[in-house]
């Protein structure tokens, strides 16, 4: 696990980039701080930070170049089945200097060609230069666990895994207002856009091949195979495509559990990670396990469940336990570290979570990836009810008009069935683009825009951000079912929220972070199984529950998943007041910046602070996100080192 950046030119202009190569891997330094390399040769720059997981010696770090010094890769990720891999090359002759994935990939590139990509098993963005071919060769893994960005010009190709390290080697800082539009809409940035004019996330499962002409060749590489026709033809019974998955998953657990490093597992209580921990309990005696508690939020504390799994597995178990100040002390970490607007605020949970497992363990495995592709959020119930209406689905859409004037809110349980009542009684008067586009969303299109200053509007590419939003939801028919919307969550939630936090905030504190439920034969079993298998009236990511029921405590499945929820509207009625009033949210800085509506910001500023707020927190948390990432990386002579005091010293002034 580490960070990569580098630089293929295809001009001399193009060449005077390489100039901010060290600087590129300084700005990455979290997700390497064991060792640097570099690799600089004519036209091409490599960079990369190493986090040493496999082959702790010197023989695995990078830039890495083969025997005859023609091909120098530089990788970042894991690769699970490495060792079969090796294990075939050496029976045809290959020997290995190291220990490590990355030699393995070198020589298999080598042998093979880009094909070789279909036969690893595990997360990765990676860089391999042929100096007699001059040329570069990018990929990214199949389900976008790891970042890949990349900025192209007629002088030179940069890539990197963070836009921090993009933006040392000297990418243009111009604002993609389609970009900020879907921002606004859904809390984070979908790709290929990023917050920036020319920088694109490389897509899942998608390789690049470059030429010293500048020529480039795009291709995916890996699709997850999910065709209708087969699914109908699926002849396992029930109970055997639970036994299927459980050996599925075992087996991906064992992958993941190789490493020359501590290394342990979260625990929440939920079942996705209950089911990872047990079957790495079994293979891992006094497996480490761990878990964050709320100590002023007892709604959201699930650490009985944990414990209860830690002693059912005779697990390691550690807590810790927060209180909503220990949160609030590493809110401005969270902030420096988004090099991009990320507004999903459980990115706080996640990162304070993967900062106390580093003090013990380099590597957790972790359960995200399940609710995507097993239907296991409440919105994938809502389809389910939508497709399979019953006279509460006809009731709850005939008070259409009564949910709309009574007050919603997701900080009571009477605020919050009235908005999951509107919401869902929206959505069975929809087609089923528009209805997953309006439960993927917090804000729609027209409430977005009207945040924008009239000068912004305008500058918003409209047949852009609807050809973005249409590539989207390309997967979704109106003869489909529900499975399309699960294909539809890994295209979209998974590698650009869930994902994208992850692995943020696991690198913001040097640890990496492994996801059994993400392994491709794992998924694409899961999209040969028909909706029926996954959820039905009763039960969300129902054979993920049933085929692990022996191995998990009753207790899980008598309680409801909360999930978690940062107390933003405490902090903003109080630590945070000063910060948005007097700084970020100011009439004064909002009119300078030019960005937003001073009246519309000023209105939510107004709902917020009023004695029914509703749902407006999670607007000008979006609103906060952008703005922090605003001044450390647009406003005039701002820089990476910029905030973090300035704007503590603000919200506590």
């Amino acid at each position: 696990m580490c960070g990569i950046t580098g630089l293929f030119a295809f001009s001399d202009p193009g060449r005077s980039s390489l100039a901010g190569l060290q600087a590129s891997t300084d700005a990455i330094v979290s997700r390497g701080p064991d060792s640097q390399g570099h690799f600089v040769y004519d036209c091409v720059g490599l960079g990369f930070r190493r986090l040493a997981i496999l082959d702790l010696s010197a023989d695995g770090n990078q830039p890495m170049t083969d025997e005859s010094g023609r091909y120098t890769i530089v990788f970042n990720g894991e690769i699970f089945n490495f060792r079969e891999l090796r294990a075939k090359l050496q029976k045809k002759g290959y020997t290995f200097k190291s220990h490590t994935d990355t030699e393995v990939i070198l020589k298999l590139y080598i042998t093979e060609g880009r094909g070789f990509l279909k036969k690893l098993n595990g997360f990765f963005g990676l860089a391999i230069y042929d100096k007699e071919e001059n040329t570069l060769f990018i990929a990214r893994d199949r389900m976008g666990v790891k970042p890949l960005l990349v900025y192209r010009d007629e002088d030179k190709l940069m890539f990197a895994s963070e836009m921090k390290s993009l933006l040392a080697l000297g990418v243009p800082r111009k604002l993609d207002y389609a970009a900020l539009s879907h921002y606004l809409q859904l809390n984070y940035i979908p790709g290929p856009a990023t917050i920036f004019k020319g920088v694109k996330k490389l897509l899942p499962g998608h390789y690049l091949f470059i030429k010293a002409d500048g020529k480039v060749v795009r291709k995916r590489w890996y699709k997850i195979p999910y065709d209708p026709k087969k699914v109908a033809k699926n002849k396992l019974s029930y109970e055997q495509q639970q036994a299927k998955l459980v050996e599925l998953m075992d087996a991906s657990v064992a992958r993941r559990l190789v490493a020359d490093v501590p290394l342990g597992a979260f625990l929440s209580g939920g079942i996705d990670s209950s089911v990872v921990t047990a079957l790495a309990a079994k293979h891992t005696p006094h497996l480490n396990t761990f878990s964050i508690g709320f100590k002023d939020e007892p709604f959201f504390d699930e650490t009985k469940y944990a414990n209860l799994v830690a002693k059912m597995h005779k697990t390691n178990h550690t807590v810790f336990s927060l209180t909503n100040n220990d949160m609030y002390q590493h809110l401005f970490d969270v902030l420096d570290y988004f090099d991009e607007p990320f507004a999903d605020s459980s990115a706080l949970a996640v990162y304070i979570l993967s900062r106390e497992t580093r003090q013990k363990v380099t590597v957790a495995l972790s359960g995200d990836g399940a609710d995507e592709m097993f239907a296991g959020y409440n919105k994938h119930m809502g389809e389910w009810q939508v497709r399979n209406p019953d006279w509460k689905a006809e009731a709850v859409t005939g008070l259409n008009l009564l949910w709309d004037a009574l007050p919603k809110s997701r900080n009571s349980y009477f605020g919050n069935k009235v908005r999951q009542f509107q919401r869902f009684s929206r959505g069975m008067l929809s087609g089923p683009k528009d209805r997953y586009w309006d439960w993927a969303t917090f804000v729609n299109e027209k409430d977005a825009r009207s945040l924008l200053s009239p000068e912004s509007r305008r500058k918003v590419n409209k047949k852009l951000a609807e050809k973005r939003r249409k590539d989207i939801l390309e997967n979704i028919h109106a003869d489909g079912d529900l499975n399309e919307v699960l294909l539809t969550d890994m295209g979209l939630v998974l590698p650009y929220d869930m994902n994208t936090k992850v692995d943020l905030m696991s690198m913001a504190n040097s640890l990496e972070v492994r996801s059994p439920f993400l392994d491709y034969h794992v998924v694409n079993f899961a999209f040969s199984l028909p909706v029926d298998s996954k959820i039905n009236a009763q039960l969300k990511k129902r054979i993920v529950q049933d085929a692990f029921r022996p191995m998990l405590p009753e207790e899980l499945y008598k309680r409801p998943k909360h999930g978690f929820e940062v107390p933003l509207l405490k902090w903003f009625r109080n630590e945070l007041r000063p910060l948005i009033e007097d700084d970020l949210l100011s009439d004064g800085f909002v009119e300078s910046q030019g960005i937003f509506s001073v009246d519309a910001v000023r209105a939510l500023k107004q709902q917020l602070f009023s004695r029914n707020p509703g749902d407006v927190h999670a607007r000008i948390w979006a609103l906060i996100v952008f703005q922090h990432w605003w001044k450390r990386y647009m406003m005039p002579g701002s820089g990476v080192a910029t905030s973090k005091s300035t704007l503590a010293q603000s919200a506590n002034s």
